[in-house]
């Protein structure tokens, strides 16, 4: 190609990887970080020849009609649910993630959230701040254990182990797992985490951490169903995607105390959360930001960067998704 290719950064990154993407491409780039709708990004698509998305916009194949020029999607997420994959393998099209780069200061944020949870610190909060406490009880938001207590991962990736780690090895939590496929034994060793079926670990887990990709198989892994087998004085934490956890049934277990509390990062139909769970004081609530430092995030806008950099270098991108015929 004679000319500079043409990308698009759909949404606001760190000034350095749009710098440094300047050198290669010339670049349309979004730093006022505006929501386009789905009309807008297919406008915004036009004579590009790749964009840098952020995992919230949908690449399907009316997009991909629309955009024939388009050769190459570089999501900075780990997940690409917002990738039709096989309609983009079929248009030629290259996707791209940015696994690895996240895997510890999500793990991190994945068990900060379950000992938020467990130990209540955002009720005892919002108590302090209402200016409430005017005295100490033996009972003042007394939480669950965390140390000794059973940690139970649905979805062992990379992140999951993170978490499996982080709970065997620092809190002496007895660590079983669900996945669907059993890992190595020198990989469950090192996490020392034992496998089980998904209704011994409902029934086993004082803590339930939600790990897993969104697929449609995964739709709604816990439902009312699940969070009926699980022990009343359980948490659940999901760090996973929207739409794992069908969070109307999980605001009525809430309510219901069928669960002692839960701690949530993703939500269905996000950023919008299902108004129910507004209303309950036993859930931590936080806004898609367990891979949220500063480090990480450039991390990951610059893995994107590389694979679009890669791209049209005619070299091997480094993360991909699919393997479209070029």
């Amino acid at each position: 190609m004679n000319r500079k290719p043409r990308i698009l950064i759909a949404r606001a990154i760190s000034p350095e990887v749009v710098q440094r993407l300047e050198q290669h491409f010339e670049v349309e780039s979004n730093q006022d970080d505006v929501i386009w709708s789905p009309h807008e990004l297919v406008q915004k698509l036009q004579g590009k020849d790749g964009v840098l998305t952020t995992g919230s916009q949908t690449i399907d194949a009316a997009l991909l009609a629309a955009c024939p020029q388009l050769k190459i999607v570089a999501n900075m997420a780990v997940g690409y649910n917002n990738f039709d994959v096989p309609a983009m393998t079929v248009a030629g099209v290259q996707g791209t993630n940015a696994p690895d780069v996240l895997t510890e200061t999500t793990a991190d944020f994945g068990f900060a959230l379950l000992m938020a949870t467990a130990r209540r610190l955002t009720e005892s909060e919002h108590y302090l701040r209402a200016g409430k406490w005017t005295s100490w009880r033996y009972d003042l938001f007394a939480g669950a254990e965390v140390h000794g207590s059973t940690l139970g991962i649905i979805g062992m990736g990379r992140i999951g182990q993170g978490i499996a780690r982080r709970g065997a090895h620092g809190f002496g939590m007895k660590v079983i797992y669900h996945n669907r496929s059993r890992l190595a034994p020198e990989l469950e060793a090192e996490c020392r985490a034992r496998y089980v079926s998904k209704a011994e670990l409902l029934a086993s887990a004082d803590h339930v951490v939600l790990v897993l990709p969104f697929t449609q198989e995964n739709h709604h892994t816990i439902g009312a169903a699940e969070l009926a087998q699980m022990k009343p004085t359980a948490t659940l934490i999901n760090i996973a995607r929207g739409g794992i956890v069908d969070d109307a049934a999980l605001a009525r277990a809430l309510r219901d105390k069928r669960i002692a509390a839960a701690g949530l990062d993703v939500f269905e139909g996000e950023p919008a959360v299902h108004p129910d769970l507004l209303t309950v004081p036993n859930v931590v609530l936080t806004p898609h930001i367990a891979s949220a430092t500063m480090g990480t995030r450039l991390a990951m806008a610059d893995l994107a960067a590389s694979n679009l950099i890669a791209f049209f270098e005619g070299r091997e991108v480094l993360t991909p998704v699919n393997k479209p015929a070029r």
